[in-house]
C-alpha cells in the first residue's frame, strides 16, 4: 500500500523530532564527554608519564600504567552504560509507538492512525528529553564533576 503525501509529511516530521533527541542529548552531555576526554585523559597521561622510570622493571611499568587507565576506563563504561539504558528506554517506547500504530491501522483511518503515531512519538520524545538534565547530573555526581570543572 503507497503511503500517502500527509503520511509521507508526517514520517518526516517523526524522523526530524527523534532526531533533535540527539541533538539535545549532545548539547547536555558534551561537558561529561569533555571532562572524560580532556580531563580524565590528561590525568592518565601524566600518570602513566610518572611510570616510566629506570628504577622499575618493565612489569612494574605496565601495572603502574594500568592502574593509571582505571579512572578513564570506569568512567567511560559509567557513560556507556547511561546511555545505552537511555537509548533502550527510548527505543522501547518507540516499539511501543509502532505497535499502536499498527493495531490503530486495523481500527481506524490510516490518517487518524499516523496522526496517533505522530502523537505517540512527540510525547515519547518529550518524556526522554525531559530525563536528560537528571541524567546528566547523575552522570556528573557520579563522576564528581564540578561546574568549575564543566565549564573548562
Amino acid at each position: 500500500m503507497d503511503q500517502t503525501a500527509e503520511e509521507k509529511k508526517v514520517r518526516e516530521r517523526i524522523r526530524k523530532t527523534v532526531n533533535e533527541v540527539s541533538s539535545v542529548s549532545q548539547s547536555l552531555l558534551s561537558p561529561v564527554q569533555d571532562h572524560i576526554i580532556f580531563t580524565l585523559q590528561k590525568a592518565f597521561f601524566k600518570c602513566a608519564y610518572e611510570c616510566f622510570d629506570r628504577t622499575r622493571t618493565h612489569a612494574e611499568i605496565s601495572q603502574c600504567a594500568e592502574s593509571c587507565s582505571v579512572p578513564i576506563t570506569n568512567a567511560q563504561n559509567h557513560f556507556n552504560n547511561e546511555m545505552s539504558v537511555f537509548q533502550e528506554r527510548l527505543n522501547r517506547s518507540l516499539v511501543v509507538c509502532q505497535d499502536k500504530f499498527e493495531a490503530a491501522k486495523l481500527q481506524k483511518t490510516r490518517n487518524e492512525a499516523v496522526t496517533d503515531l505522530e502523537q505517540c512519538v512527540n510525547q515519547t520524545v518529550d518524556v526522554a528529553v525531559k530525563t536528560l538534565p537528571n541524567l546528566v547530573s547523575r552522570m556528573k555526581k557520579a563522576l564528581s564533576i564540578t561546574e568549575h570543572d564543566s565549564d573548562s
